[in-house]
């Protein structure tokens, strides 16, 4: 993870996560809501290379036991929940 420090919302510095490029309208690193996202392939310590129907990102599959071709919820970058299974 890359860290970088800025100010956080009480206007104290501290360690916070570098902000990822956004993509078109649907962004599943910093947006509030949770983007359902097909996993194309796993990749190393818990992640997964995901299509959001927008772009390809990676994201992390730590708290769901997700497959290739699974539908997972998708939620700052983290899945959340898988909502079908192939």
């Amino acid at each position: 993870m890359v860290v970088m420090t800025a100010v956080n919302q009480s206007g104290n510095a501290g360690a916070e996560p570098a902000a990822a490029p956004c993509h078109d309208d649907v962004c599943i690193t910093c947006s509030d809501q949770a983007v359902p996202s097909r996993v194309l392939e796993l990749g190393e310590l818990g992640t997964a290379l995901v299509d959001t129907g927008a772009s390809r990102e990676l994201i992390s599959i730590a708290l769901v036991d997700a497959a290739p071709g699974d539908t997972v919820l998708v939620h700052a970058g983290e899945a959340i929940a898988v909502v079908a299974r192939i």
